[in-house]
């Protein structure tokens, strides 16, 4: 189950949250969130993580920005994952696959209705991963608010796919209960406020995921 924390700020908390087991951390590269960094910032961030040995994918994340935007912020910020959470065509993706072809791409989308879900597919074959996000007419993400989760229980994908919206410590089971994703993304869940990260709900999300995958194991012995 691939982990990802998103809104990373801060040198010491990237770190933190690697050590706890986190397969990704994200940075948010749109300037009006309040989430945002600078690519300098997720430089530091990154130069933490790679002189601390950590394996952990650092994600950009973006929403509508320029070809030559996001490998500006890539190429300073040593990231080597690119989430687009716009409006993003198919053919912009195809743009950004080929401008940055070793990179994993990952195009996000707000499900709002089972509408949304049909038109994921036509990305399918040009990206490396999904992300299903919660639907807010004002936000692009870190809503706090869940998707309709029974939406989710038929979807079925050509390539793996990441929950997230509003998840939290104390509803990942139950989720994962019901759905069945190749990861999860977290943001506000694990927040004390925008960008700044609580250590103790990160604890708590990966000793709730230790719990569900004890009781999986459990059930598939009995």
């Amino acid at each position: 189950m691939r982990v990802k924390i998103c809104g990373i700020t801060q040198v010491e908390q990237g770190r933190s949250i690697a050590q706890f087991g986190a397969s990704a951390l994200g940075f948010i590269c749109v300037e009006r969130s309040p989430r945002y960094v600078r690519p300098e910032q997720i430089r530091a961030v990154s130069d933490g993580l790679l002189a601390g040995g950590y394996g952990c994918d650092r994600v950009g994340v973006f929403a509508d920005a320029e070809v030559a935007e996001i490998v500006r912020v890539v190429e300073i910020g040593l990231l080597n994952a690119v989430q687009l959470h716009g409006n993003e065509s198919p053919e912009f993706c195809q743009q950004v696959r080929s401008t940055l072809p070793t990179l994993e791409l990952i195009k996000a989308f707000r499900v709002r209705s089972a509408e949304t879900l049909e038109s994921v597919r036509q990305y399918e074959a040009i990206v490396d991963t999904l992300l299903l996000d919660a639907y807010d007419p004002n936000l692009l993400g870190g809503t706090g608010h869940t998707i309709d989760w029974s939406l989710l229980q038929g979807f079925r994908s050509g390539c793996p796919w990441l929950l997230a919206g509003g998840l939290t410590p104390e509803n990942i089971s139950d989720a994962l209960e019901r759905l069945t994703p190749d990861g999860i993304d977290l943001s506000s869940g694990v927040e004390i406020a925008p960008g700044n990260k609580d250590l103790q709900k990160v604890e708590r999300l990966f000793e709730a995921l230790r719990q569900f995958r004890g009781s999986v194991k459990a059930d598939a012995v009995g």
